[in-house]
């Protein structure tokens, strides 16, 4: 029995398009896998906090001691192909206290571009550890790593400053600290609120700021929670709510925070008797 000829086409026609599926799934490029020196490089001295760190990559907050002979073997081969491998041959590097090599390795990845690397870099040089003391260079790495979206770099810039409010340029400081905020870094948000408090580099805003605090405090980062706390009981940027500051003295005191112990003592303890000078007497409790 014969087939129909469109029957015959048909089966040409599908046969002909398994045929190119085929080749062309051997035409295509092999997925690369990782290298088993940076799988191991990444093991023992991935940052967690590292942009460039994969979403499957654990990272130690510390190199091991017992470790960074083995890193330093591993990311040393690495560094040539993965600039996150040459940031964490910094890493074990410091680790190993030589100090000398970890700038070197940092430097090589933050001219490859890792903002881990200009951050562990301007710390180096705002502590003078390993390099000479130098402000000026600590501020541009801090700088080159807010511009490139690293939400430490921006804070650590403030923090260089020792207050927002202070830097050479407020305004400039308060738009890094927004984009980092963004990128829900608490240390920005807390920044950025007291810049809002303050209207410093920008106007004042109480509720703004009342919401970069409690950006913060869901993050457990103790000034933002003292500081909600003296919004909460004196109704800045809000209702007055004595229970919750209470509750964010509380916390911020349990992280260490001493001007938050002093709130709580304020609270217990509201009335003063001082003497017609102003000296205290005494504080009545209740």
């Amino acid at each position: 029995m014969r087939l129909p000829t469109t029957s015959i086409v048909s089966c040409l026609c599908l046969a002909m398009s398994a045929m190119a599926l085929t080749m062309s799934a051997f035409m295509q490029p092999p997925v690369r896998a990782q290298s088993a020196d940076l799988v191991l490089c990444d093991r023992l001295a991935a940052d967690p906090a590292d942009p460039d760190k994969p979403a499957g990559v654990t990272g130690v907050d510390h190199v091991a001691s017992s470790d960074v002979a083995t890193a330093i073997r591993f990311c040393r081969i690495a560094s040539g192909s993965a600039r996150r491998a040459a940031y964490q041959l910094g890493r074990a590097y410091a680790a190993g206290q030589q100090l000398p090599a970890a700038v070197a390795a940092f430097r090589k990845a933050a001219d490859k571009g890792s903002t881990a690397a200009m951050i562990e870099l301007g710390v180096m040089y705002a502590a003078g550890t390993g390099v000479a003391k130098d402000e000026g260079e600590a501020r541009k790495y801090f700088e080159r790593a807010a511009a490139a979206g690293n939400a430490r770099g921006a804070s650590n810039l403030v923090a260089l400053s020792g207050n927002a409010a202070d830097t050479s340029d407020p305004a400039q400081a308060r738009a890094l600290l927004a984009k980092a905020a963004d990128a829900n870094s608490a240390e920005a948000q807390f920044q950025l609120g007291l810049m809002m408090a303050q209207g410093a580099g920008g106007p004042k805003d109480d509720v703004g700021a009342r919401a970069m605090f409690e950006k913060a405090a869901a993050q457990n980062h103790p000034g933002a929670l003292e500081w909600l706390g003296s919004f909460a009981i004196n109704g800045r940027g809000g209702p007055v709510d004595k229970e919750a500051a209470k509750g964010y003295y509380e916390r911020a005191a349990a992280l260490g925070n001493d001007d938050a112990k002093a709130a709580l003592e304020r609270l217990k303890c509201p009335m003063v008797l001082t003497t017609k000078k102003g000296d205290v007497l005494t504080h009545l409790c209740f």
